[in-house]
Protein backbone atom coordinates (compact mmCIF):
# COMPACT_ATOMS: atom_id res chain seq x y z
CA UNK A 1 0.00 0.00 0.00
CA UNK A 2 1.79 3.35 -0.87
CA UNK A 3 1.59 6.25 1.55
CA UNK A 4 1.14 9.24 -0.72
CA UNK A 5 -1.16 8.74 -3.60
CA UNK A 6 -1.68 11.86 -6.17
CA UNK A 7 -4.42 12.03 -8.41
CA UNK A 8 -4.87 14.15 -11.80
CA UNK A 9 -8.68 14.11 -11.92
CA UNK A 10 -9.13 14.38 -15.35
CA UNK A 11 -12.26 13.73 -17.82
CA UNK A 12 -15.28 16.22 -16.41
CA UNK A 13 -15.63 17.83 -19.88
CA UNK A 14 -15.83 14.58 -21.70
CA UNK A 15 -17.98 13.09 -19.84
CA UNK A 16 -20.43 15.75 -19.57
CA UNK A 17 -20.25 16.22 -23.21
CA UNK A 18 -20.68 12.51 -24.04
CA UNK A 19 -24.19 13.00 -21.92
CA UNK A 20 -25.17 15.82 -24.00
CA UNK A 21 -24.21 18.39 -21.20
CA UNK A 22 -22.40 21.46 -20.27
CA UNK A 23 -18.91 21.17 -18.73
CA UNK A 24 -19.89 22.87 -15.62
CA UNK A 25 -22.37 19.18 -15.54
CA UNK A 26 -19.17 17.57 -15.64
CA UNK A 27 -17.23 19.43 -12.88
CA UNK A 28 -20.20 19.03 -10.37
CA UNK A 29 -19.99 15.35 -10.69
CA UNK A 30 -16.72 15.66 -10.41
CA UNK A 31 -16.71 17.06 -6.68
CA UNK A 32 -18.84 14.09 -5.88
CA UNK A 33 -16.12 11.47 -7.10
CA UNK A 34 -13.65 13.70 -4.96
CA UNK A 35 -16.09 13.15 -2.21
CA UNK A 36 -15.97 9.36 -3.07
CA UNK A 37 -12.09 9.24 -3.49
CA UNK A 38 -11.10 10.96 -0.16
CA UNK A 39 -13.69 8.54 1.74
CA UNK A 40 -12.11 5.39 0.03
CA UNK A 41 -8.42 6.45 0.19
CA UNK A 42 -8.94 7.09 4.35
CA UNK A 43 -11.14 3.13 4.20
CA UNK A 44 -7.73 2.01 2.43
CA UNK A 45 -5.32 3.15 4.76
CA UNK A 46 -3.79 5.43 2.39
CA UNK A 47 -1.68 8.28 4.64
CA UNK A 48 -1.60 11.08 1.86
CA UNK A 49 -4.08 11.75 -1.12
CA UNK A 50 -2.91 14.89 -3.03
CA UNK A 51 -5.95 15.59 -5.66
CA UNK A 52 -5.25 18.13 -8.77
CA UNK A 53 -7.91 20.60 -8.77
CA UNK A 54 -7.06 23.22 -10.49
CA UNK A 55 -3.52 24.32 -12.18
CA UNK A 56 -2.49 28.08 -12.92
CA UNK A 57 -3.01 26.69 -16.19
CA UNK A 58 -6.55 26.72 -16.00
CA UNK A 59 -7.41 30.26 -15.71
CA UNK A 60 -6.62 30.58 -19.49
CA UNK A 61 -9.97 28.36 -19.78
CA UNK A 62 -13.24 30.42 -21.17
CA UNK A 63 -14.42 32.89 -17.98
CA UNK A 64 -17.47 30.99 -17.48
CA UNK A 65 -15.84 27.44 -16.72
CA UNK A 66 -13.24 29.10 -14.40
CA UNK A 67 -15.96 30.73 -12.14
CA UNK A 68 -17.69 27.49 -11.52
CA UNK A 69 -14.63 25.88 -10.47
CA UNK A 70 -13.52 28.34 -8.33
CA UNK A 71 -17.53 28.16 -6.96
CA UNK A 72 -17.29 24.50 -6.79
CA UNK A 73 -14.17 24.56 -4.76
CA UNK A 74 -15.64 27.14 -2.22
CA UNK A 75 -19.06 24.80 -2.21
CA UNK A 76 -16.28 22.31 -1.49
CA UNK A 77 -14.68 23.18 1.63
CA UNK A 78 -17.85 24.90 3.35
CA UNK A 79 -19.95 22.24 2.85
CA UNK A 80 -17.49 19.17 3.56
CA UNK A 81 -15.22 20.78 6.06
CA UNK A 82 -16.74 19.76 8.88
CA UNK A 83 -16.96 16.00 7.87
CA UNK A 84 -14.11 16.11 6.89
CA UNK A 85 -12.99 17.24 10.45
CA UNK A 86 -15.14 15.07 12.25
CA UNK A 87 -13.22 11.95 10.25
CA UNK A 88 -9.76 13.24 11.10
CA UNK A 89 -8.70 14.69 7.44
CA UNK A 90 -6.15 17.12 7.81
CA UNK A 91 -6.48 19.59 4.90
CA UNK A 92 -3.65 21.27 2.81
CA UNK A 93 -3.78 23.30 -0.18
CA UNK A 94 -0.53 23.38 -2.56
CA UNK A 95 0.36 26.52 -4.71
CA UNK A 96 0.05 30.11 -5.83
CA UNK A 97 -1.53 31.97 -3.17
CA UNK A 98 -0.88 35.61 -4.04
CA UNK A 99 -3.67 36.94 -6.30
CA UNK A 100 -5.92 34.53 -5.11
CA UNK A 101 -9.52 36.56 -4.12
CA UNK A 102 -9.38 37.00 -0.24
CA UNK A 103 -13.02 34.69 0.08
CA UNK A 104 -11.00 31.66 -1.33
CA UNK A 105 -7.91 32.67 0.64
CA UNK A 106 -9.90 33.11 3.46
CA UNK A 107 -11.56 29.57 3.01
CA UNK A 108 -8.04 27.93 2.75
CA UNK A 109 -7.06 29.17 5.40
CA UNK A 110 -9.88 28.44 7.54
CA UNK A 111 -9.27 24.98 6.50
CA UNK A 112 -5.93 24.29 6.56
CA UNK A 113 -6.53 26.13 10.61
CA UNK A 114 -9.77 23.81 11.66
CA UNK A 115 -8.03 20.70 10.38
CA UNK A 116 -4.52 21.00 11.46
CA UNK A 117 -4.27 18.51 14.26
CA UNK A 118 -6.06 16.02 12.25
CA UNK A 119 -4.22 13.03 11.84
CA UNK A 120 -6.56 9.66 10.47
CA UNK A 121 -5.79 11.25 6.32
CA UNK A 122 -3.52 13.61 4.80
CA UNK A 123 -5.78 15.67 1.53
CA UNK A 124 -3.78 17.93 -0.10
CA UNK A 125 -5.50 19.90 -2.57
CA UNK A 126 -3.21 21.24 -5.41
CA UNK A 127 -5.21 24.50 -6.33
CA UNK A 128 -3.80 27.23 -8.54
CA UNK A 129 -0.72 24.65 -8.84
CA UNK A 130 2.09 24.49 -11.85
CA UNK A 131 4.89 22.17 -10.99
CA UNK A 132 7.07 24.28 -12.51
CA UNK A 133 5.73 27.20 -10.76
CA UNK A 134 6.51 25.49 -7.53
CA UNK A 135 10.25 25.16 -8.32
CA UNK A 136 10.71 28.55 -9.23
CA UNK A 137 8.85 29.79 -6.21
CA UNK A 138 11.26 27.46 -3.86
CA UNK A 139 14.47 28.19 -6.08
CA UNK A 140 13.25 32.22 -4.94
CA UNK A 141 12.83 31.10 -1.32
CA UNK A 142 16.24 29.82 -1.31
CA UNK A 143 17.75 32.77 -2.74
CA UNK A 144 16.26 34.78 0.12
CA UNK A 145 17.21 32.70 2.54
CA UNK A 146 20.97 32.55 1.18
CA UNK A 147 21.11 36.62 0.84
CA UNK A 148 19.79 36.83 4.59
CA UNK A 149 22.24 33.71 6.10
CA UNK A 150 24.94 34.43 3.37
CA UNK A 151 25.43 31.16 2.48
CA UNK A 152 26.82 29.35 -0.78
CA UNK A 153 25.48 27.25 -3.75
CA UNK A 154 26.90 24.90 -2.27
CA UNK A 155 25.43 24.61 0.26
CA UNK A 156 21.77 24.01 -1.50
CA UNK A 157 20.94 20.42 -2.17
CA UNK A 158 18.26 18.29 -2.73
CA UNK A 159 17.23 18.56 0.86
CA UNK A 160 16.97 22.16 1.08
CA UNK A 161 14.99 22.28 -2.08
CA UNK A 162 12.12 19.86 -1.17
CA UNK A 163 12.25 21.92 2.28
CA UNK A 164 11.43 25.06 0.17
CA UNK A 165 8.46 22.76 -2.07
CA UNK A 166 4.86 23.66 -1.52
CA UNK A 167 4.88 19.94 -0.37
CA UNK A 168 7.89 20.72 2.33
CA UNK A 169 7.17 17.63 5.06
CA UNK A 170 5.36 15.18 2.89
CA UNK A 171 6.68 11.61 1.69
CA UNK A 172 6.97 11.89 -2.21
CA UNK A 173 4.12 10.07 -3.72
CA UNK A 174 4.70 6.60 -4.18
CA UNK A 175 1.85 6.28 -6.65
CA UNK A 176 0.51 8.95 -9.22
CA UNK A 177 -2.75 8.16 -11.14
CA UNK A 178 -4.60 10.11 -14.16
CA UNK A 179 -8.05 9.08 -15.18
CA UNK A 180 -9.95 9.74 -18.66
CA UNK A 181 -6.83 7.69 -20.58
CA UNK A 182 -4.34 10.83 -21.22
CA UNK A 183 -1.07 9.71 -20.67
CA UNK A 184 0.79 13.04 -19.35
CA UNK A 185 1.60 14.58 -16.03
CA UNK A 186 0.48 18.11 -16.93
CA UNK A 187 2.82 20.26 -15.22
CA UNK A 188 2.11 17.84 -11.61
CA UNK A 189 4.26 17.36 -8.72
CA UNK A 190 7.62 17.22 -11.24
CA UNK A 191 9.89 17.36 -8.70
CA UNK A 192 8.28 14.68 -6.29
CA UNK A 193 7.12 12.01 -8.92
CA UNK A 194 10.46 11.35 -9.87
CA UNK A 195 10.30 8.15 -8.93
CA UNK A 196 6.33 7.62 -8.87
CA UNK A 197 4.71 4.84 -10.53
CA UNK A 198 2.01 5.95 -12.69
CA UNK A 199 -1.05 4.57 -13.35
CA UNK A 200 -3.68 5.45 -16.50
CA UNK A 201 -6.79 4.81 -15.79
CA UNK A 202 -9.78 4.73 -18.57
CA UNK A 203 -12.40 5.68 -16.83
CA UNK A 204 -13.50 9.26 -16.44
CA UNK A 205 -13.15 11.05 -13.14
CA UNK A 206 -17.04 11.61 -12.40
CA UNK A 207 -16.79 7.88 -12.64
CA UNK A 208 -14.04 7.37 -10.26
CA UNK A 209 -15.08 5.46 -7.29
CA UNK A 210 -13.58 3.05 -4.54
CA UNK A 211 -13.51 0.03 -7.19
CA UNK A 212 -11.22 2.30 -9.70
CA UNK A 213 -8.72 3.11 -6.77
CA UNK A 214 -8.49 -0.62 -5.66
CA UNK A 215 -8.05 -1.40 -9.55
CA UNK A 216 -4.86 1.04 -8.90
CA UNK A 217 -3.82 -0.01 -5.99
CA UNK A 218 -3.48 -3.92 -7.60
CA UNK A 219 -1.56 -2.67 -10.69
CA UNK A 220 0.56 -0.74 -7.95
CA UNK A 221 1.44 -3.59 -5.96
CA UNK A 222 2.06 -5.82 -8.84
CA UNK A 223 5.43 -3.97 -9.98
CA UNK A 224 8.53 -3.68 -8.77
CA UNK A 225 10.04 -0.59 -7.50
CA UNK A 226 14.09 -0.18 -8.09
CA UNK A 227 14.89 3.39 -7.69
CA UNK A 228 17.33 2.88 -10.25
CA UNK A 229 18.60 -0.16 -9.12
CA UNK A 230 18.06 -3.99 -9.79
CA UNK A 231 15.87 -6.14 -8.29
CA UNK A 232 16.50 -8.97 -6.86
CA UNK A 233 14.12 -11.56 -8.57
CA UNK A 234 16.54 -9.81 -11.60
CA UNK A 235 19.88 -10.74 -9.81
CA UNK A 236 18.82 -14.08 -9.23
CA UNK A 237 17.90 -14.31 -13.46
CA UNK A 238 20.62 -12.92 -14.34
Amino acid sequence: MPRHVGIIMDGNGRWAAARGMPRSFGHKAGVEAVRRAVRAAGELGIEYLTLYAFSSENWSRPAEEVHDLLGLMKFFITRDLAELCANGVRVRVLGRRDGLAPDILGLIETAEGRSRDNTALNLNIAFNYGARDEIVRAFQRLAARQAETGGNVGDIDEAAIAACLDTAGLPDPELVIRTSGEMRLSNFMLWQAAYSEFVFLTCMWPDFDKAWLEKALEEFASRARRFGGVSAAKEIAL
